[in-house]
């Protein structure tokens, strides 16, 4: 089985930054796509952040500029690097991967629990 792991969440004050991590584990035979997904109160989850396996990255409008995903492949671990936080980017975040488990087995999706950002003063 998979298991992603989030980690870095808390609460901010408005301006200031947080580092997010996410690390999967288990039967990671390949792993094709790492990601980053919010849910704020009352809001349907959307697509924040996107790292395709070929290294291009995709953004929210809302977080351009101001979000960075990266990876480090060998330690299976996707980041979020989230600067100039608002209010509104309160929410939980959520680690999406798709990931083969063995040679030869189709590509499943996998999430992670979730871990909470607060940016309020």
């Amino acid at each position: 089985q998979v298991q992603l792991v989030e980690s870095g969440g808390g609460l901010v004050q408005p301006g200031g930054s947080l580092r997010l991590s996410c690390a999967a584990s288990g039967s990671t035979f390949n792993i094709y796509t790492m990601n980053w997904y919010r849910q704020g109160p009352g809001k349907q989850r959307e697509r924040v952040a996107i790292l395709s396996s070929g290294g291009t990255t995709t953004y929210a409008d809302s977080v351009k500029g101001r979000f960075t995903i990266s990876r480090d492949n060998a330690k299976n671990t996707v980041y979020l690097q989230m600067n100039s936080l608002k209010p509104e980017d309160t929410a939980v975040y959520y680690c999406h991967a798709v990931i083969a488990t063995m040679k030869g087995i189709a590509p499943m999706n996998y999430w992670g629990k979730g871990t909470l950002v607060t940016v309020s003063s």
